[in-house]
């Protein structure tokens, strides 16, 4: 997840907000936290794109009402820099306290732009008692750093994400396993291959994905992109586009909205592979009947791009006691397993097996292995994402380029 929303306008956030926060510390005990949190409300802005992730998010309302007294609301995002606008008119407002957002799910620019913009309240992740038992911050780099940006405890995180492919094998016995490979089956197979219309998030990872591929130039992706030469690392990308989209489906003039209408438009034959950054999202939509159980998903040889996604707190939530006891219980071993388990969401955890008992890893090894679901094994390597920058230059350059 990122986690499923953009940024179109980080740099409204580099407005020379020159106020500084003060230092967030937590020096209170766990328990004076929780007795705090009881009865408050937590406004938790969060896309809300995916019904089976929706059900997930009320499932965790109804634990935390449970087990602390804390009433969890929804607040539905198509994109997260709406969330991210408002706490900064918020600021510019000075409403210092009792911010309309409590906790925001989050990574990449829109955590950059928070952060850099002082919006953020903190450092509170690694006090959080499951953080400190359970999650092992050098077990992969995003945990520590959000496509580049250094988290400094900042957000906490709660699940991570890789692009999976998905195809049909009654209808493909060998789907393309690399950008070439795509183009190759694209021009041998017309109108059959396409992806999101960026700046929706994963046509624009789509981007990232075939600019890791197909530029010599890797090392410049993990830069900021104002570091580097753009067009010159960026060419092999517009060329390798302008070829697919010659042959692509609907002659590259119309793309698909979202993951979810890809999906739709594999279960109606009109494309033969489609994408998603849920690696249960082929199992799900076979469980709900949307796709047929023939349906399998694959990764590209050399591997495919992933993150962690985190929450975070505005530096003036109200529920700030609350808000720091969900983003515990989202890393507690009992959300974590029912998270993973792959009818439910199968997002992947973020805790580190060796750190669970027993029975907590036994819970997770008993998970049951969803029909088109890949293992950790099958998953291969994951790509890093590219600093947070490249994303709206990379979204802004393809509208320039291809965009009706």
């Amino acid at each position: 997840m990122n986690i499923r929303s953009t940024l179109h306008s980080a740099c409204v956030l580099t407005l020379g907000l020159s106020a500084s926060l003060p230092s967030f510390a937590i020096d209170q005990s766990w328990s004076e936290t929780v007795k705090q949190a009881d009865g408050q409300t937590v406004y938790w802005n969060a896309w809300g794109g995916s019904d089976n992730i929706n059900r997930y998010i009320q499932w965790v309302a109804d634990q935390v009402e449970d087990q602390y007294n804390i009433q969890l609301e929804h607040v539905k995002l198509t994109d997260t820099a709406d969330a991210v606008s408002r706490v900064l008119a918020e600021k510019t407002a000075n409403k210092n306290d009792n911010g309309s957002i409590d906790l925001i799910w989050i990574n990449g620019e829109n955590f950059r732009a928070m952060k850099d913009g002082e919006l953020l309240y903190g450092p509170f992740a690694n006090d959080l008692p499951n953080y400190k038992a359970y999650v092992n911050p050098q077990a992969r780099q995003s945990l520590t750093q959000d496509f580049g940006t250094a988290v400094d405890g900042m957000e906490s995180p709660w699940g991570m994400a890789q692009v999976i492919f998905m195809y049909d094998t009654a209808e493909l016995e060998t789907p393309p396993k690399s950008m070439a490979q795509l183009l190759s089956y694209a021009k041998a197979n017309p109108g059959r291959i396409s992806y999101p219309e960026p700046p929706q998030f994963l046509g624009s990872t789509f981007l990232k994905q075939a600019l890791h591929e197909l530029t010599p130039h890797k090392a410049a992706l993990l830069q900021p992109v104002s570091n580097i030469d753009f067009d010159k690392v960026t060419k092999p990308l517009w060329d390798f586009l302008d070829e697919l989209h010659s042959v692509a489906w609907r002659n590259g003039q119309v793309f698909p909205s979202s993951a979810e209408e890809m999906i739709r438009l594999l279960d109606d034959g009109e494309i033969d592979v489609a994408l998603s950054f849920d690696v249960s999202a082929a199992t799900v939509q076979i469980d709900q009947g949307n796709l047929p159980d023939t349906v399998r998903s694959y990764v590209f040889t050399n591997g495919t791009i992933g993150n962690t996604h985190f929450v975070a707190i505005p530096y003036n939530s109200g529920a700030k006691a609350a808000a720091q006891v969900v983003a515990n219980y989202l890393i507690s071993p009992e959300a974590q397993v029912y998270k993973q388990t792959p009818t439910v969401w199968g997002d992947l955890s973020v805790l580190d097996y060796t750190k669970l008992s027993s029975s907590q890893q036994k819970a997770f090894d008993d998970l049951p292995k969803g029909i088109a679901t890949l293992s950790l094994e099958e998953l291969g390597t994951t790509l890093p994402e590219p600093h947070s920058s490249w994303m709206g230059a990379l979204e802004t350059e393809w509208r320039k380029r291809y965009a009706n």
